[in-house]
């Protein structure tokens, strides 16, 4: 069996959301002839933990793990915060806090973390996978980003092993959502760019989560049209053996967003219209796991909408599956076109009623449309028409199956085979 080594900066106990696809990408690999490792961080670096995915790590795996240099314990000293204070990663680049020390903070992060605030992490990950390289043979690299500061020591690893590497692109890099909005200067972007093509370039192919994210990737790098490959996010078929959608108590309708929203996710009119039909009569209540950014708070303040909203905050992620099973209606929002929300093949894979908002964004509208499962609105849009149509929405179970994730990590071992 060959054997591939896997950089990725989450891992159990963590609960970082990126973290559910290499995850089932390692423990299916093993049917399709190649023998995952794990080279990672020390538990202690993690802000949110699900301990029930410690469940999904096969006995036997190999997985090292690594101090790392945190800078987010430099903004809590730097910012007042207490030293236990629990933080968010979206509260460090929220424009929401005005004050100057997070101002400060938060053009430092921009500017000089590059290519991201988790760099702490790269002369440790390289040190461990020379180590690792020597004692053992191993046939290829695969690096997870967000944070894509893991390539750049995936690739250092590759390079002195003499095999080759594959990153992940679960996010953009260079306009990762995130950027948008903020203050970086010129040089800052000249360099993140250039560190960018260095690692497509180097790589031996380079995988992408969305169609939409690999087109636009081969528009500034048409190298990368011989060497791309799309492998969806998906979902596991194994959490949802045993789903079962509640039946309707005759009680509220549940509007459930799961997974972190921020500001630049926010479908302000959709709220507004939410209290127009609470207002005529409807009994309508708003659910949201994970974290809620505080413009998204406000909005849905603004509308009136305190009273009919519950925050769940942070569930595990089998909690999560049984959570939409409570829900009358999904809420996903992808904030431009390559934005592809992972929660929403969960979400297809529950069949129940997807209501989507995001600008220009054909492939999840694509998905959605292909698989009946619901409708996409601009942000500009209230979304009142999919309460007037959501009886009719039926998902097709043919048309998602090619998103489960075992299927999706037998395609991975092609890739590392054919390359």
């Amino acid at each position: 069996m060959k054997k591939v080594l896997f950089l990725t900066y989450y891992w159990p106990p963590s609960g970082k959301a990126s973290l559910h696809w290499p995850l089932k990408m390692i423990k299916y690999l093993p049917e399709f002839g190649w023998q995952p490792a794990v080279l990672t961080v020390e538990d202690e670096s993690f802000m949110q933990k699900d301990d029930s995915m410690m469940s999904e790590i096969a006995p036997d795996l190999k997985v090292i793990k690594t101090k790392s240099i945190e800078p987010f314990e430099f903004y809590k000293i730097f910012t007042g915060k207490g030293k236990d204070v629990q933080l968010v990663a979206s509260e460090t680049i929220s424009k929401e806090n005005k004050s100057l020390t997070h101002a400060i903070s938060l053009w430092i992060r921009m500017n000089l973390f590059i290519p991201d605030a988790r760099i702490g992490w790269y002369p440790f990950a390289v040190s461990a996978g020379n180590k690792l390289l020597l004692d053992e043979k191993f046939d290829s690299v695969v690096s997870i980003g967000p944070p894509h500061s893991v390539h750049l020591a995936a690739a250092k690893i590759a390079k002195n092993a003499k095999i080759p590497f594959y990153p992940v692109f679960i996010d953009p890099w260079l306009n990762i959502a995130y950027y948008k909005g903020q203050t970086r200067s010129k040089l800052t972007i000249m360099l993140d760019a250039f560190l960018e093509k260095r690692i497509l370039k180097k790589s031996r192919a380079s995988i992408f989560v969305t169609e939409t994210s690999l087109a636009d990737y081969v528009k500034s790098y048409p190298f990368l049209k011989d060497k791309g490959h799309v492998l969806h996010w998906g979902f596991d078929e194994e959490k949802f053996v045993n789903f079962k959608r509640l039946k309707s108590r005759g009680e509220a309708k549940i509007l459930l967003h799961a997974g972190n929203i921020f500001d630049f996710q926010n479908p302000v009119k959709l709220w507004g219209h939410i209290k127009k039909r609470i207002d005529a009569g409807e009994n309508i209540r708003l659910w949201f796991t994970g974290t809620v950014s505080p413009g998204v708070k406000r909005s849905i303040s603004e509308a009136g909408l305190d009273e009919h909203t519950t925050s769940l905050g942070f569930l595990s992620y089998d909690d999560m599956i049984k959570t939409l099973a409570e829900a009358d209606f999904l809420l996903v929002c992808a904030m431009e076109k390559r934005h592809f929300p992972g929660k929403l093949f969960e979400y297809l894979r529950t069949g129940i009623p997807i209501i989507a908002f995001g600008d220009d964004n054909t492939e999840v509208a694509g998905i959605i449309n292909q698989s009946s499962a619901g409708m996409m609105f601009p942000f500009s849009s209230d979304g009142s028409e999919f309460f007037d149509s959501v009886e009719t929405f039926k998902t097709n179970p043919q048309v998602i199956k090619q998103f489960d994730r075992k299927v999706i990590a037998q395609k991975l071992s092609e890739i590392l085979e054919d390359n």
